[in-house]
C-alpha cells in the first residue's frame, strides 16, 4: 500500500507480474496523515476477498473497500470531531484514536460507526481481538474487539478497566504479549507498561485468575524521564524513554513458556538512538518515522534509527544490544520521508519461508524495499563466530555523524528562530569535546549550538533531541 500526499495508491505483487495497481482514489482536498490497510477482513465479505483502506486527514476518516478484480466501493466517511492520532484495523474492525481521550470503531457486520469518550490516551497497543489503552489517569482499559460489547443502558461500548498503576502515575507506554497456549484454561497474559515517572512494570494474569485482575510482578526503576515505548518478547524486555530514546534492555527468564522470577529477569544492555527533529515537522512525520522495536514477539526485533529528518541513510539495530545490523543508503540519493519494516508470507514455493523487508518512501515518489531477513542472518551468524566477545558497533560513528549534520544548522534552542552562535565550521570541533575519551557509548554527549548570522538560507533548523 502506497499514499502520497493526497491520492491513495494500493500495489500488490506477484512473482509472475511483478507490482500491479489495484487501487488508487480519486484527488483528495486534504493531505492524507494516517493509512491504515486490512489485506483479509474475516466475518465481514465473502471467501475474503475485500480489502480495506481507511485513511484519515484531520479529523476525517474515509473507508474503502475493493477486490483486486472489481470495483472499489466507498464504505463511509466518518468523524471523530478532534484530531486522530492514530488509525487501525483489528480484525475487520477499524479503529480511529485521538489522545484527547476519543475512540471511533466501525463494524465490518453491522457498519456501525460509533465514538466513544474515555480518559486521554497516551498509549495503546492490541493483542488478538484486544486493544488496551493507556491513559493519564494511571488506568489500563480495554475493549474485546470480537464480542464488539455495547452496555444495555446506553448503548456505548464496553470498556472495562484492566489494572491501575499503584503511584496512580499516568501510563505512557504498553505492550501485551500472548505466552502459547499451555493448558485448557487459556494464555497467560503479560502487559508491560511504562509511567511517566520513568518506571517500568510487568503485571500477568493466569488463566485461572480471570475476573480477578492481573497481579504485579516486576517493576523496574531506571529511566528518570518519562518511558515513551516499551516492548515486552519472548526473550527480552526493552523500553525507551524520553531523554534522548535512551534504551535499556533485560533478558527475561521463561519456565515452560511463562515469565518466571528463578533466575529473573538480568540487566542486558544501555544505549541510545540518536534522533534529530525538524524545528516544524508535519503532524504524520512521526507516523512514518518511528524507531520502533519492529518485528514479531518470538523473534529477533530491531530499531530503525533516522539520524536527521532530510537524510538517504538508516541504521538497523538489534533492539536487544543495540548492535548494528546494517546500514541503508537510499540507491539513488534520494531523502527519505517514511519506513516500515513488515514480514511477508513465503512463495507457494516449497520450503519458502517468510521474510522480513524494510519499505522505504521517498521524496521524489519511489519506494524502495530492502531484504532484512538477509542482515538478519548475516548478525547472527558472526555472533556464534565470535562467541559475542568482539566488541561491536552500534550506531553512527562520529566521523559518520559528522557526515550526516554536514547539511544541517542545529539549534539547541525549541524556538524555530536559532539563536546566535558559533560558526557551522566549529561544529566539528565541538562534537569531538562533547564526547568523552572513556565513553563507549556512540550518542553524543553535549548539544552543539545553533546557526549564525551567516547561515545558507536554503538550509534547515533542527531541534536537537540528543545529549
Amino acid at each position: 500500500f502506497v499514499s502520497n500526499c493526497k491520492i491513495p495508491l494500493f500495489r500488490r505483487v506477484k512473482e509472475s507480474t511483478g507490482w500491479q495497481l489495484v487501487f488508487n482514489s480519486e484527488y483528495l482536498e486534504q493531505s492524507v496523515e494516517r493509512v491504515a490497510l486490512n489485506s483479509k477482513c474475516p466475518g465481514g465479505y465473502s471467501d475474503n476477498k475485500d480489502r480495506m483502506i481507511a485513511i484519515s486527514s484531520g479529523s476525517d476518516i474515509r473507508l474503502w473497500s475493493f477486490q483486486d478484480e472489481g470495483p472499489k466501493n466507498e464504505r463511509g466517511v466518518f468523524n471523530l470531531s478532534v484530531q486522530v492520532d492514530d488509525l487501525f484495523f483489528i480484525g475487520s474492525q477499524l479503529v480511529a484514536i485521538s489522545h484527547t481521550g476519543k475512540i471511533g470503531v466501525w463494524h465490518a457486520m453491522t457498519h456501525n460507526w460509533q465514538i466513544q469518550d474515555v480518559e486521554p490516551i497516551s498509549c495503546y497497543d492490541t493483542a488478538g481481538t484486544f486493544l488496551l489503552l493507556g491513559c493519564n489517569n494511571g488506568s489500563i482499559y480495554y475493549i474485546d474487539m470480537q464480542k464488539f460489547p455495547l452496555r444495555m443502558k446506553d448503548n456505548d461500548l464496553l470498556v472495562t478497566e484492566l489494572y491501575h498503576d499503584p503511584n496512580d502515575d499516568m501510563i505512557t507506554a504498553l505492550s501485551v504479549y500472548l505466552t502459547p497456549k499451555i493448558s485448557v484454561s487459556g494464555n497467560w497474559i503479560e502487559i508491560a507498561y511504562g509511567t511517566s515517572s520513568g518506571k517500568v512494570r510487568v503485571i500477568v494474569q493466569h488463566p485461572e485468575t480471570v475476573g480477578h485482575g492481573p497481579q504485579l510482578f516486576q517493576t523496574f526503576t531506571v529511566h528518570r524521564s518519562p518511558v515513551c515505548k516499551v516492548m515486552l518478547s519472548e526473550k527480552y524486555l526493552v523500553s525507551v524513554c524520553a531523554e534522548y530514546n535512551h534504551v535499556r534492555t533485560w533478558n527475561v527468564t521463561r519456565f515452560r513458556g511463562m515469565i518466571s522470577t528463578q533466575p529473573g529477569s538480568t540487566p542486558l544492555n544501555s544505549f541510545k538512538i540518536i534522533s534529530l527533529e525538524d524545528a516544524d515537522p508535519h503532524h504524520s512525520y512521526g507516523a512514518g518515522n518511528r524507531i520502533g522495536p519492529f518485528g514479531e514477539q518470538d523473534d529477533e526485533q530491531v530499531f530503525v534509527q533516522k539520524v536527521v529528518p532530510e537524510t538517504d541513510k538508516l541504521f538497523v539495530r538489534q533492539s536487544s544490544t543495540g548492535k548494528r545490523v546494517c546500514v541503508i543508503k537510499t540507491v539513488d540519493g534520494s531523502p527519505l520521508s517514511c519506513f516500515c519494516v513488515h514480514e511477508c508470507e513465503g512463495s507457494s514455493r516449497m520450503g519458502s519461508r517468510p521474510r522480513r523487508y524494510l519499505f522505504t518512501g521517498h521524496a521524489n515518489g519511489s519506494i524502495q524495499m530492502w531484504d532484512l531477513t538477509t542482515a538478519l542472518s548475516k548478525v547472527d551468524k558472526d555472533n556464534k563466530d565470535t562467541d559475542g566477545s568482539r566488541s561491536f558497533v552500534g550506531g553512527p560513528t562520529e566521523v559518520e555523524l559528522l557526515k550526516l549534520l554536514e547539511q544541517c544548522d542545529i539549534s539547541a534552542s525549541r524556538c524555530s528562530t536559532p539563536s546566535l552562535s558559533p560558526s557551522t565550521s566549529l561544529v566539528a570541533s565541538r562534537l569531538r569535546m562533547s564526547q568523552p575519551e572513556d565513553s563507549q557509548d556512540e550518542s553524543l554527549q553535549g548539544a552543539v549550538g545553533g546557526a549564525d548570522s551567516t547561515q545558507d538560507p536554503n538550509s534547515k533548523v533542527f531541534r536537537v533531541s540528543l545529549c
